[in-house]
C-alpha cells in the first residue's frame, strides 16, 4: 500500500486539525496550485513559474527541485505531490528540442489527473521587466476572456475552465470598488493565446463613478496550444457535481 494511502490516526491535536482540513467538505477549501520544474527547465521556464507563483501567493507551492518525468509520460509523481501538498492544481515547466519553452497546466480530481493542457511559450516579459507598481500578495484578480475560440472549440473551452480554476482565488460574498485592483486578460486569436496582467487604476472623473485606467504590470505571455489530455464527459460532469445540501431548495 502507498504510504499516503494508508489510514492515519492523529496522535496530537495539531495533527488532528491538519487531517480535518483535508476531509471532504460541502464548501471546498481554496484550491492550491503546485508549480514544478522539469529536469531540463531553462531560464525562461523557471522565470515563468516564479512569476505565476507570485500571482498565486499565498495559494501556491513552488517546488525548487527538478522533477525529471513529464506529466504526459507519467503522472505518478504529480499525484504523489498533490496528496503531499494538498494541491488540486498544477503547472509543470520543461524545455527540450522537440517542445521548447513548454508549460503544462492541469487539475486533479480525488488526487488523480483530471485534465491537462500543454502550452508553448513564444514570447515572455517578466514581472521584473515591467517597472510599474504591483498588487499586494493575495489580491483576487478579475478574469477576462476575449476571442470566439473560448466558446466554440472544445480544447479552448476546457482551457478557459482550467484557467478560471487556476487563477480565480478565494470565493467572496461581497465586493468593494477599491478591492478591484488587477485584471488577468486572456485573448485567443489566430491560433495563439495572449496572457496579459494589468493593474487597475481608479481616477477622478468629475462624477460619482471613477474613470478606470489599466496599467500593465506583468507577466506577459504569448502562448500556443500543444497537446491535451481531457477527461471524458462523464468524469468531467462527476467532478463538477454539486452536493445536494448546496443545491437551492424548491418551495
Amino acid at each position: 500500500m502507498d504510504t499516503l494511502d494508508r489510514v492515519v490516526k492523529p496522535k496530537t491535536k495539531r495533527a488532528k486539525r491538519f487531517l480535518e482540513k483535508r476531509e471532504p467538505k460541502l464548501n471546498e477549501n481554496i484550491k492550491n496550485a503546485m508549480l514544478i520544474k522539469g529536469g531540463n527547465a531553462n531560464a525562461t521556464v523557471t522565470k515563468v513559474l516564479k512569476d505565476v507563483y507570485a500571482l498565486k501567493k499565498p495559494y501556491g507551492v513552488l517546488y525548487k527541485k527538478k522533477n525529471i518525468t513529464g506529466p504526459f509520460e507519467d503522472q505518478t509523481s504529480l499525484e504523489f505531490f498533490s496528496k503531499k501538498s494538498d494541491c488540486s492544481l498544477f503547472m509543470f515547466g520543461s524545455h527540450n528540442k522537440k517542445r521548447p519553452n513548454n508549460l503544462v497546466i492541469g487539475r486533479m480530481y480525488d488526487y488523480h489527473v483530471l485534465d491537462m493542457i500543454e502550452l508553448g511559450i513564444e514570447n515572455f516579459v517578466s514581472l521584473k521587466d515591467i517597472k510599474n507598481s504591483k498588487c499586494p500578495e493575495g489580491t483576487k484578480p478579475m478574469l477576462i476572456f476575449a476571442g470566439d475560440d473560448f466558446d466554440v472549440t472544445e480544447d479552448y473551452r476546457r482551457l478557459k475552465s482550467l484557467l478560471i480554476d487556476f487563477f480565480r482565488g478565494p470565493t467572496v460574498s461581497n465586493i468593494r470598488l477599491a478591492g478591484l485592483e488587477y485584471v488577468l486578460h486572456f485573448t485567443a486569436l489566430n491560433g495563439k493565446i495572449y496572457f496579459r496582467s494589468y493593474k487597475l487604476l481608479l481616477k477622478k472623473s468629475g462624477c460619482r463613478t471613477p474613470r478606470i485606467e489599466l496599467e500593465e504590470m506583468g507577466p506577459s505571455l504569448d502562448l500556443v496550444l500543444r497537446r491535451t489530455h481531457l477527461a471524458s464527459d462523464d468524469l468531467y460532469k462527476l467532478s463538477m457535481k454539486m452536493p445536494k445540501a448546496l443545491k437551492p431548495k424548491k418551495f
